[in-house]
């Protein structure tokens, strides 16, 4: 099944990564080949890539924020657990994976990508059913970086296991946790796997259950609690700070 990436970081980083059959690339008639989209077009012309004019209406019905570009490219190819374990293990560095438990908002998804793509993240795992997935809005909110993440669909309980198996350290966000601190900081180090859960039911029960242990962001404001998006982008920056 063909899917349709838009907006410029998205093309550009679906296409330097070159995890996808790019079938074509749909260009404004009207769009100006400078900065970012020069970028594009240099890597369509080494990859040969089939390029067309198109009415910017035409582009508007794929999706309105399409800045002047599209890609008629495959669908995304998800990893599996074993890929990203591999992967720490080709860096030599401890297993450093990020845990979705039923995120359902493409532009929370996008920007935990996003993020853990920044902070040395070696992979990330979602569930089989009820989260979202990595679609076009998924990969245009994470400015193109899911196209260079590992991300792996399965069973969280399985992968869990799986991860205690590796001696991962399981750890969990949840406002009923322990507050991150001096004392709790040392569960983000060594291999670890940050567990963040969806934006209104936090982590379920299961999943909670299995953690080694539940932490929580220190709050001084009136508000409650940070979304998920923002916790979790805080405790992989947490994460990535204590690994160094």
């Amino acid at each position: 099944m063909k899917e349709f990436i838009y907006s410029r970081n998205a093309v550009y980083e679906t296409l330097r990564a070159k995890r996808r059959e790019v079938f074509k690339i749909e260009l404004a008639d009207n769009v100006q080949i400078k900065g970012k989209l020069a970028d594009v077009m240099t890597l369509v012309a080494q990859r040969k890539i089939q390029v067309v004019k198109a009415k910017r209406p035409q582009l508007d019905k794929i999706h309105e924020n399409n800045q002047g570009i599209v890609a008629e490219v495959g669908q995304y190819p998800y990893a599996d657990l074993l890929d990203i374990l591999e992967s720490a293990r080709k860096k030599n560095e401890p297993p450093f994976i990020l845990l979705l438990d039923s995120l359902n908002d493409p532009q929370n998804f996008g920007t935990l990508i996003r993020t853990a793509e920044a902070t040395g993240v070696h992979g990330i795992v979602i569930p089989l059913a009820h989260t979202v997935e990595v679609t076009p809005s998924v990969v245009n909110a994470s400015s193109g970086a899911s196209e260079h993440m590992l991300i792996a669909r399965m069973n969280l309980a399985q992968a869990i296991d799986a991860l205690k198996d590796e001696n991962v350290w399981v750890v969990g966000l949840d406002q009923d946790g322990e507050t991150v601190g001096a004392a709790t900081t040392r569960h983000l180090t060594g291999s670890t796997a940050l567990v963040v859960g969806s934006e209104g039911e936090g982590i379920r029960q299961l999943t909670r259950a299995k953690c080694d242990i539940v932490l929580k962001l220190p709050m001084r404001g009136q508000v409650e609690s940070l979304n998920a998006a923002v916790a979790g982008s805080v405790a992989l920056y947490l994460a990535y700070l204590a690994r160094q």
